[in-house]
This record gives C-alpha cells, structure tokens and sequence, in this order.
C-alpha cells in the first residue's frame, strides 16, 4: 500500500466497517512506520484491474507481531482473497522475525474467525467493548510460529 491507494482504500473502509473506520490519518500513520530500515509496518493491497478490492495490514514489536487490519470487498468476499491477504501478513511476520502473531476479531465475524482457525490462530481471550461505538467484543486470537502457517503457500500476482 502506499499513500495514493489511501482515498479507494477509504472507501471501502467506510463501506466494510461503517461504524468504527478507519481515518486518513491513522492510515497515513502507518504507512510512515512502513518504509525504511527501520519499518516496522508492511500493508498491502489487492486489486482487480484498477480497483482496490482488498487490503490488509501488520504491525511488529520485538518477537510480537499483530494484524491490525484484513478487508475484503463483499464482491471478492469468498474468493480466496482473504486468505492470500493473510498469508502475505504472515510472511511479513516471518521477515520480522516475530515469534508469534496476535488480532481481535469481532465475536460476530465467524468467516473471519474461520479464516484464522484454518492458519492456526487460536482464541485466547476477549477485549470487552472493543469495537466502538457499537461497544462489540473483541475476540483475541494468537499464532505461534507464523513461518510454520505460510510454508508451501505460494501467492500468484
């Protein structure tokens, strides 16, 4: 991802998770802690022709890395998309060299929360009123070994 993507990538923020979007700034935020020697970011996007249709972002800290976002246009939902978003931000983790790998998921997203069980996240607790302004729980799922989850995947285009 980089800072031209951040409007299309807006708008389908706003259209997924109308309720607790995003902003441009938090956006921009992390995409200046993505470049560098010293980054500590990797967000990517996927497009169909000229239109972003996904997008997903990591976050590392030390030997933790956390997921801080995975979307997927409800036309593309279904696809494979998110997985390949997924295993993208696992690689990122590896290349970090995170030991393991942390997200909240909201507790009514049971796709999301299939899609992670299947790489091996594992729940291992709630955040009460994660998610505002709709005061929705936060399931906390974590993943030893993200290098272990992405060997033999490959990613095409």
């Amino acid at each position: 991802m980089r800072w031209w993507d951040i409007d299309p990538v807006l708008e389908l923020e706003r259209d997924l998770f109308p309720e607790d979007a995003w902003s441009r700034g938090m956006f921009w935020s992390e995409l200046a802690h993505s470049r560098g020697p010293g980054a500590s970011r990797r967000y990517v996007v996927a497009q169909a022709g000229e239109r972003i249709v996904g997008y997903a972002g990591l976050a590392s800290s030390g030997e933790q890395a956390d997921v801080q976002t995975i979307a997927v246009a409800r036309d593309q939902q279904g696809t494979g998309l998110g997985s390949r978003l997924l295993t993208e931000l696992l690689r990122a983790a590896t290349a970090f060299e995170c030991a393991e790998v942390m997200l909240e998921c909201r507790v009514d997203n049971t796709r999301a929360q299939k899609l992670y069980e299947r790489f091996g996240f594992e729940p291992i607790g709630f955040r009460r009123g994660y998610y505002q302004p709709g005061n929705v729980d936060a399931l906390v799922m974590r993943l030893t070994d993200p290098s272990s989850s992405v060997q033999g995947t490959e990613i095409n285009g």
